[in-house]
């Protein structure tokens, strides 16, 4: 059934946030962050972010939410919600339940659904930061699909910030299929970028793809500075496993940028934080 405008406020209530507080910091971050050795980035940017907001990340994997969530300041991590599919999240309880718990979970309809239109907007009037992957849905290879125009939309009609999130070594950690994260607590960098807002007279669309560039950009510059692979990487194995699937032959790929020599995050240590606070 879809949320009532009287539902909405227990998505900021203290009883709930306490509830959430307890699962992820006693449950949920302490487990993930034993299982991978999460760096954080950017924490400079956060220092003027107010709620509301909304989040985009790059999505592959079902340790993104956990890392988002665990590497935020409390300030801002109290009340976020987290977009979850209607179809695949809310349909049962014994699904629906956790995802509330521990990420302040609330139902989008995709597939043409149209039962919960409208909540992302109510949220944001209430208040309620967002975390809203763009892409639609988790990646299966690591590439990032392009974004949607939600996202830019919300963002102009409610006059929001948008705080770009890039997750790298996230596929490698647990990908797509596996229940797990993967063991010898592989490397996870999650990066934050400056908050944007749309230019003026900037259309959705425009927005929307300027966002996804920024979350690109804040991949791969992280991702050339630890070795690890880029979105082109992942691009080109893609294209390489449907080449081989029609015998086809690709050109090379043209020359990569060298490896930057300084940290591409001065001034912020480079091991994150591999503990969660006691």
């Amino acid at each position: 059934m879809p949320e009532d405008a009287d539902d909405l406020g227990k998505y900021s209530a203290t009883p709930q946030a306490l509830a959430r507080r307890v699962a992820q910091q006693f449950v949920m971050k302490p487990y993930v962050w034993s299982a991978l050795s999460v760096n954080v980035h950017g924490e400079r940017h956060l220092d003027d972010l107010q709620a509301p907001f909304i989040i985009v990340a790059n999505h592959s994997s079902h340790v993104d939410t956990t890392v988002i969530f665990g590497s935020l300041p409390r300030r801002l991590s109290r009340n976020l919600a987290a977009g979850a599919a209607a179809d695949y999240f809310f349909k049962q309880k014994i699904k629906s339940l956790p995802t509330r718990l521990f990420f302040n979970a609330y139902p989008i309809d995709r597939g043409g659904m149209r039962a919960h239109q409208g909540m992302s907007g109510k949220l944001l009037d209430e208040g309620v930061p967002l975390l809203i992957y763009p892409e639609g849905t988790r990646s299966r290879t690591g590439a990032m699909a392009k974004f949607k125009n939600g996202v830019a939309a919300l963002s102009i009609q409610h006059d929001v910030p948008v705080l770009p999130i890039a997750l790298v070594g996230a596929y490698a950690a647990m990908p797509y299929g596996q229940n797990l994260p993967v063991p010898g607590r592989p490397p996870v960098h999650i990066v934050f970028g400056n908050p944007q807002r749309a230019l003026p007279g900037e259309s959705a669309p425009r927005y929307t793809e300027r966002l996804y560039n920024k979350v690109v950009e804040l991949h791969d510059t992280t991702a050339r500075a630890y070795g690890m692979p880029t979105q082109a990487d992942f691009q080109r194995q893609l294209a390489l496993r449907a080449a081989a699937a029609r015998n086809v032959e690709l050109p090379p790929l043209p020359p990569q940028p060298p490896l930057p020599l300084q940290d591409p995050h001065p001034g912020e240590p480079a091991g994150g934080t591999d503990a969660p606070p006691a």
